[in-house]
């Protein structure tokens, strides 16, 4: 196991400076452990993710396309939300597949936890594994969620990761945990 050598910072202050409805951003006054001057970070604090890797039985996996504000395109992905107050990450995967596509799966496993960009984010994305997944229901979007599913290849998929057509980290993080646990699923 890695021995971590770096001691965690000590917050002196965290400052709420403002809140929306999905994260809130905190200033944080923190001390170096080298004992040099304290120094202001800005953190986004955001619930924790989930992101599902959804195979049917075809082994076909069962994606969204979906406009994404921050990159003001269209993206391919797997799956995802957040994990809403009180609820538990296996929870949120499975009501997510469900609204987001109208798939359901009976078996599930955990592939782990990301963090969603530790430099600047507090959350973690917990990735997951849905197998024999069939479509029992229309999709059940929210809001202004405008997603298309698509169905392909596994092997196509991991194609246009490769290929940069998925570009999402942690879509891909997802990936890498995928197929580090089934090599020769590539």
């Amino acid at each position: 196991m890695f021995k971590f050598t770096k001691p965690k910072w000590d917050v002196i202050k965290d400052k709420k400076v403002y809140e929306t409805p999905i994260f809130s951003l905190h200033e944080k006054k923190v001390q170096p452990d080298d004992g040099t001057d304290a120094a202001n970070f800005y953190v986004l604090n955001a619930p924790e993710w989930i992101n599902v890797i959804a195979l049917t039985d075809d082994n076909d996996v069962v994606l969204v396309e979906q406009y994404r504000h921050g990159v003001d395109e269209t993206t391919l992905e797997i799956p995802g939300g957040m994990v809403d107050e009180g609820e538990e990450p296996i929870d949120a995967a499975k009501r997510e597949l469900l609204e987001e596509t109208g798939f359901e799966s009976g078996s599930w496993e955990n592939l782990g936890k990301v963090s969603s960009n530790p430099a600047i984010l507090s959350n973690f994305t917990h990735i997951f594994l849905a197998t024999h997944c069939e479509k029992t229901s229309p999709q059940q979007t929210d809001g202004h969620e405008d997603i298309k599913v698509h169905s392909m290849p596994l092997k196509e998929f991991l194609n246009f990761a490769n290929e940069d057509v998925v570009h999402h980290s942690i879509v891909l993080a997802g990936v890498a945990k995928f197929l580090l646990k089934y090599p020769n699923m590539a």
